[in-house]
């Protein structure tokens, strides 16, 4: 069944979905789309060094985007607004990434690739890890779920109950780390936060409590993925843009049916 490129690449897709649903319900509601954002661009400059160093993309990316998460988080508060670190720093690291790429001699890189994804070309190595990275953010996550939640609602009842937010800031951030990487082959590294930011706030609408948010922004995703794809494949479009205007069309459908229920 894995020979099949098409099941190859909605599988892959499905997994970005579930990593990303319960990170990205996060993201949404620290008002963290640009930080997100931030850490996906910086990603393609781990993609340079990967291959400057030969090593393994997947660690690369996870390496600088987890190093430019953690100095926006360090420098927050030193005379600095959060979102012109974030510009600077964002866009810094992929002009720094792209002429990177420009240096690489004898190293044959589709950069549209990295961009904007190649889904349709995921291997079963890629299926491995995109799939084990996806399981350690989802078990990461769950695992101080409530720690997370607590400090999000509140740093004061956070620290009350014995949970040092700035620990939770951290976990969060290894997690996009993780996440970034993972989605890189699927959606590219400027379509990430699509893919973190709008199955999360399509399903805020629908959802009463935070782990119902969480469930039903992976099914968004999931879907998304699998209708992107078979979208793209019948209309002869790029997947991972295709994959993230399905998701953007059910954003629209539940602010609609948000819209239309009485007293909202």
């Amino acid at each position: 069944m894995l020979d099949d490129f098409m099941t190859r690449a909605a599988l892959a897709g499905v997994g970005v979905a579930l990593a990303a649903a319960p990170l990205g319900s996060f993201v949404v509601w620290r008002r963290m789309a640009y930080f997100g954002d931030a850490t996906a661009h910086a990603a393609i400059l781990g993609v340079a060094l990967s291959l400057a160093l030969q090593i393994s993309i997947f660690a690369g990316a996870v390496a600088v985007a987890l190093a430019m998460a953690l100095s926006v988080t360090l420098l927050t508060g030193r005379g600095y607004a959060m979102d012109t670190l974030l510009g600077v720093l964002a866009h810094s690291a992929l002009a720094f990434g792209l002429v990177a790429v420009s240096f690489l001699s004898g190293i044959r890189i589709d950069l549209m690739a990295y961009l904007f994804g190649d889904i349709l070309a995921v291997s079963r190595g890629d299926l491995a890890v995109i799939w084990g990275g996806a399981a350690l953010v989802v078990g990461l996550i769950g695992w101080r779920w409530s720690a997370l939640l607590t400090s999000t609602i509140s740093e004061e009842l956070a620290y009350a109950g014995g949970i040092d937010p700035r620990r939770e800031q951290l976990i969060l951030t290894l997690a996009l780390a993780i996440t970034v990487a993972v989605a890189i082959k699927v959606v590219g590294v400027l379509l990430i936060a699509a893919m973190l930011i709008i199955p999360a706030a399509a399903a805020r609408p629908l959802s009463r409590t935070p782990e119902q948010m969480a469930m039903a922004a992976a099914v968004i995703g999931g879907a998304a993925a699998v209708i992107g794809l078979q979208s793209a494949y019948a209309f002869d479009t790029p997947a991972g843009p295709s994959i993230v205007c399905v998701a953007a069309i059910a954003f629209i459908g539940t602010s609609i049916l948000r819209g239309l229920r009485p007293g909202e």
